[in-house]
């Protein structure tokens, strides 16, 4: 028997690579681009195929942006708000539209394959991989170019992150002692990390002052970010006076920033069956929208790959 393994994807980061990097001179027999769907499959053949999980699941980002953490901090994620709907409606992405209407053809694709797709209303995709990663209980690979989700990599629960920055096929195994040697903190330390040296692409303005070198530094010192402020109140610490001024001018940013920047992993979350199906749940489905979309080749690749399996 196989042993078991889940793969989580964070689909968002992956369609968006899909799109930039695959021409956008692919598409359907009516015109329209198809290339952010052609990419995705084409990814989840090549990642199927290398790591042979039994299970997956196509995280989504039912909101990108949660108010609850725009709440803490205004600025997260600002920079890439093109429009503010009023109410409880999530502020719209900044999307290109032909990448936009490709997104209702993935999830068509994939339900027709019956690959499992999960989001959680006021969650982002992050938090959806926290929550399944945490209770998996057997190896997880989490596929994602977000280096959030380094705080996730955990060797004895063998949790690992693909991380896919240089591309899905030139993708990097990240383990503990991945984080440790780039960044000279443990996984466990990593948000804290983030925190303090702040997230330009995500609006996190960090403390300022305090670069990679010295969070680390503190961290290594005083273990967690809990600590640091303690001793930057506390006049008979020896924290130097440079850093000590500086965690006690950004008090109401720490004070904060690690709920926005720490991933949840506890929210509640319907558990649908995630087992990776070794044909398509619907073949009838699938061949229309293969036909429809022009994506013969690429449906063909992963009904191959699930079928290998």
């Amino acid at each position: 028997m196989t042993a078991q393994r889940l793969m989580l994807l964070d689909t968002a980061s992956l369609y968006f690579r899909a799109f930039f990097g695959v021409p956008d001179s692919v598409k359907a027999p009516d015109g329209t681009p198809v290339n952010a769907v052609r990419g995705l499959l084409d990814f989840i053949s090549r990642l199927v195929g290398e790591y042979e999980p039994t299970h997956l699941v196509c995280c989504w980002d039912n909101d990108w942006r949660p108010q609850w953490r725009v709440d803490l901090i205004p600025s997260y994620k600002e920079h890439r708000v093109v429009a503010v709907r009023p109410g409880d409606v999530p502020d719209i992405e900044e999307v290109p539209d032909p990448l936009e209407a490709q997104i209702p053809v993935i999830i068509e694709v994939l339900n027709a394959f019956g690959i499992c797709i999960l989001g959680a209303d006021g969650y982002e995709a992050d938090d959806v991989i926290a929550t399944l990663a945490t209770a998996a209980g057997m190896p997880v690979d989490i596929v994602t170019g977000d280096r959030d989700l380094f705080q996730l990599v955990d060797d004895e629960q063998q949790v690992r992150v693909l991380y896919t920055a240089r591309g899905v096929g030139k993708h990097d195994r990240v383990t503990e002692h991945t984080v440790v040697e780039k960044y000279a903190v443990l996984p466990q330390q990593y948000a804290d990390f983030a925190t303090l040296r702040g997230d330009a692409s995500d609006g996190l303005p960090g403390v300022p002052g305090i670069g990679d070198k010295t969070a680390s530094s503190l961290l290594l010192k005083y273990g967690d970010l809990d600590a640091i402020r303690a001793a930057a109140a506390d006049p008979d610490s020896d924290l130097a006076p440079g850093p000590r001024n500086k965690v006690t001018t950004a008090a109401d940013y720490l004070a904060v920033a690690p709920t926005v920047v720490a991933v949840a992993r506890d929210i509640d979350l319907e558990r649908p069956d995630a087992a990776l199906p070794q044909s398509p749940a619907d073949p009838a489905q699938l061949a229309e929208l293969a036909e429809r979309w022009g994506l013969s080749s690429p449906v063909e690749r992963l009904t191959a790959v699930l079928a290998a399996r």
